[in-house]
């Protein structure tokens, strides 16, 4: 009796819309991993941008280009690409990752409404519906139970007596950014706290985010991702010794760490409702056993999990992807 064999997986049309591939940096970047495993899987990786994008008749559409990535041999040698785009309704595709950094803006939101129109079968990662309902800065905000003290205010006077009762230091930092951008700490002896108060609020026109300064250099800023509401990987970023901010782009640096037993209770607090919104890839920080931030616009930091626990967490990323939408096509059926 001859043995069955295995079932062959269907080839995927797998949209990347992310902000211009030939300024993104190969060391920090998520999006391109996702791409070399999607390629490795002989799925059709095709490209494009936010200022592709369109809708016609309602029908959401993008000139899509092939792309072919590696990491380059030397310096002159390209990281990408690009063959001939089509022009097509985005509901063509099987797959699209949504991985456009922030600022979370105007323009922002508009494309993302616009990547909600589109119909199943075709999945997006993460769902726009679920985006939009969740600005990352104020997401984590749903669960205050797992945060440490936190307000959102354009008030300076609010901020300042927030200010006491966080003990006497906070960090303040704006509602739509990303990657350490416009954070400052501010302490109660700073003679310049009132002028940082000021203009981190535009003189009280511009709501910001202040919480309870957690002390980072002793701690780290742990990066643990979740992937349908699960935690799957995690690192540890340190700041340098000049800064308070832990984020790479501003200078930290990463290093091995563990999930311990209070980080489970908080990725259990947060999942269900992840999974629920459709925001499958998130990056949970936590400072010192305390939520700050939910990351789920563009997550990263999979580089370096990979390369402090020795594995390839696209894989399971992609094998998750591939199920979501096999799942969608058999539900349009």
């Amino acid at each position: 009796m001859s043995k069955a064999k295995p079932e062959k997986k269907k080839r995927l049309r797998v949209g990347f819309f992310m902000d211009p591939i030939e300024k993104i940096n190969l060391e920090t970047d998520t999006t391109f991993l996702l791409m070399l495993e999607a390629q490795r899987r002989d799925h059709q990786a095709l490209y494009f941008t936010p200022n592709d994008l369109r809708v016609e008749n309602g029908a959401p559409m993008a000139p899509l280009a092939p792309v072919k990535v590696k990491y380059p041999n030397s310096p002159r040698e390209s990281h990408y690409k690009l063959g001939k785009a089509k022009d097509v309704p985005l509901s063509w595709l099987d797959l699209l990752f949504h991985r456009v950094d922030p600022p979370y803006t105007i323009e922002y939101v508009t494309m993302t409404q616009i990547l909600g129109l589109i119909p199943q079968p075709t999945v997006v990662v993460n769902r726009p519906s679920g985006v939009l309902n969740a600005n990352e800065k104020i997401l984590a905000m749903r669960f205050p139970e797992i945060m440490p003290p936190t307000i959102v205010t354009h008030e300076p006077a609010r901020l300042d007596s927030f200010l006491d009762e966080a003990g006497g230091k906070m960090v303040v930092k704006p509602v739509e950014s990303y990657g350490g951008i416009g954070v400052f700490v501010v302490e109660k002896n700073d003679t310049n706290r009132k002028v940082i108060i000021e203009t981190a609020t535009k003189d009280g026109t511009v709501p910001v985010i202040a919480q309870k300064f957690l002390p980072v250099h002793k701690h780290g800023d742990k990066r643990i991702i979740l992937l349908a509401g699960e935690p799957v990987g995690a690192v540890m970023r340190m700041p340098a010794k000049s800064d308070h901010r832990a984020n790479l782009h501003s200078g930290g640096t990463s290093k091995k760490t563990i999930i311990t037993k209070r980080d489970l209770e908080i990725c259990h607090a947060v999942g269900p409702w992840m999974r629920r919104e459709g925001l499958y890839m998130a990056g949970l920080d936590i400072v010192a056993g305390h939520l700050t931030e939910i990351n789920m616009t563009s997550p990263t930091l999979v580089k370096q999990i990979n390369e402090a626990e020795g594995i390839k967490l696209e894989e399971r990323i992609v094998d998750f992807c591939e199920y979501l939408s096999k799942s969608a096509k058999a539900m349009k059926k």
